[in-house]
């Protein structure tokens, strides 16, 4: 199966694409795509690795599912393209990094392009979904692909940062060995929950004092 993903994750994740699971996925998927509009553009489903490649991951954000509107989902999780403005849960991922930083961040873009460049996976737990239904590609075999890759990164990479944020992040990362790598855990950013603990998390600043101290180059957050 001819998926377009970077060489380095075909290397640890080559047994997924020639599993059964992941034939009934991309039979699913493409039906899908075919038959009704759905996110992110095909071009985009593995944006996420094909910025990130496996070696040059530093840090993984979780989240659950792409937009599902128009001109949002290009492939990384909480991140769009403009001219679409930020959406309410990156908003919110703009206002800690203010207050941990001090600094004022241009609200104007939600592209977490350069993020991924520098070496977070911004990975959704499902990679595609259908317009305007949330959830609707879930339970067909996404979730099982991307517990691999968390699995393949927790198992062959060491000194990584994992923010998990809210509860579906967290029981995505609840195998991952805290021996080897950093769990941050928090409240989700969403407005519903974001004052629930997200804010004031300090995750930020936490992520790179630790990715310096294991003599790793702190991810250029703002």
């Amino acid at each position: 199966m001819d998926v377009k993903i970077d060489k380095s994750w075909k290397d640890v994740l080559g047994g997924e694409f020639t599993s059964e699971y992941f034939a009934s996925l991309a039979k699913f998927v493409r039906n899908a795509y075919g038959n009704g509009v759905c996110y992110p553009p095909g071009r985009f489903i593995f944006e996420a690795f094909n910025r990130t490649p496996f070696n040059k991951v530093k840090a993984v954000i979780i989240g659950q599912d792409p937009y599902h509107g128009p001109n949002q989902a290009h492939g990384l999780c909480f991140s769009v393209l403009p001219p679409t403005p930020p959406p309410p849960s990156l908003v919110n991922i703009y206002k800690e990094l203010e207050s941990e930083y001090g600094i004022a961040i241009n609200r104007s873009s939600g592209d977490l392009t350069r993020w991924a460049d520098d070496g977070v996976l911004l990975l959704n737990a499902t990679l595609t979904v259908s317009q305007g239904a949330p959830m609707s590609h879930s339970g067909r075999g996404w979730e099982r692909f991307t517990d691999a890759v968390v699995s393949a990164l927790n198992a062959h990479r060491e000194h990584l940062v994992f923010l998990l944020w809210g509860a579906s992040a967290q029981r995505k990362g609840a195998s991952i060995d805290r021996s080897r790598h950093l769990v941050l855990q928090a409240a989700h950013p969403s407005p519903l929950s974001a004052h629930r603990g997200f804010f004031g998390c300090g995750h930020f600043k936490t992520a790179n004092r630790y990715l310096e101290a294991n003599g790793i180059e702190p991810v250029r957050w703002v």
